[in-house]
């Protein structure tokens, strides 16, 4: 049939057109793009399209042509199953241990670095420690050369006070000697017709007072109550002889210096160590003598 139409077409036919072959590949190439065009709408709304065409073929002689074709509808496409989940694989055993330690990583790196913090407190709380420490240190210093200072002044003070006592005492000391000399030269005068020995040294006209051993025991009494330091450096044995009085009772009502020692020091320690004693014991007959000489030696 195809060789009858080619005959007859070239028999009967026109000539045929100039670009009639370029004409008809564009034609079959806008025919492929239009049907790669609508191929791919259709997978896009996923909906099946039929796609007729129609064309018409002209011959020499005319030919019935062939009954149409009837189409059948297409059947409805299935319903898509419902999407299913993808099951959640469990992790490989491998990302779980890297994970775990990065975790344990993590957690290292956080416990270095709290570490870190508190090694620096501590660090800067010591330190502050320190300071405060050096600057007690300081004050403590200061204060302690504060009260040396004046400790060295009140010692100097209380030096001084001392050495202008000292020096009102031994001029009181000298005036009461002075006054005693001239207060025996008197009785001298007036005890021309005494009855002592020659070699003795008392002021009453009668020898009066305790005996011997009655002034030896009561040496020791008042000797016992005497303060005073350094005794060895003093040289010799210089005797201070201190006049004390007593009441009928035997109690101490007074004392004078009668002779010093040549050291007002000692002068005062045994006028101090009288006024101690407070008391005396009587003598072998009971009585007590109201008036009587003690002499006081360093090395006694």
């Amino acid at each position: 049939m195809s060789a009858v139409l080619a005959s007859d077409r070239l028999e009967f036919g026109p000539p045929p057109t100039p670009g009639a072959l370029r004409s008809f590949g564009l034609a079959v190439l806008a025919h492929i793009f239009l049907v790669a065009a609508l191929t791919w709408g259709v997978q896009w709304h996923s909906e099946t399209v039929t796609i007729t065409a129609e064309a018409e073929l002209w011959s020499a002689l005319p030919q019935p042509a062939a009954p149409r074709l009837v189409e059948v509808a297409p059947e409805p496409p299935a319903p898509l199953p419902p999407p299913v989940a993808a099951p959640v694989e469990p992790p490989k055993p491998a990302e779980v241990d890297i994970a775990m330690k990065r975790e344990k990583l993590r957690l290292k790196n956080e416990k270095l670095e709290k570490l870190a913090l508190e090694q620096q407190r501590l660090k800067n709380e010591k330190l502050e420690r320190e300071k405060l420490r050096q600057k007690e240190q300081k004050l403590a210093l200061e204060k302690k050369r504060l009260q040396e200072k004046q400790a060295a002044l009140e010692k100097q003070k209380l030096a001084q006070d001392k050495q202008r006592k000292d020096a009102q005492q031994a001029q009181q000391d000298a005036k009461r000697l002075d006054a005693l000399r001239q207060e025996n030269l008197k009785r001298m005068a007036g005890l021309a017709g005494a009855t002592g020995a020659q070699d003795s040294n008392g002021t009453a006209l009668k020898s009066s007072g305790p005996s011997a051993s009655y002034s030896q025991r009561l040496a020791p009494l008042f000797k016992r109550n005497i303060s005073y330091p350094n005794r060895d450096v003093i040289s010799g044995n210089p005797k201070a002889t201190v006049e004390v009085r007593v009441s009928a009772t035997g109690l101490i009502i007074g004392s004078r210096l009668i002779t010093s020692s040549g050291l007002p020091t000692w002068d005062a320690a045994a006028l101090r160590a009288v006024e101690k004693t407070e008391r005396i014991p009587a003598d072998e007959n009971g009585n007590f003598v109201p008036v009587f000489p003690v002499n006081f030696g360093p090395k006694d």
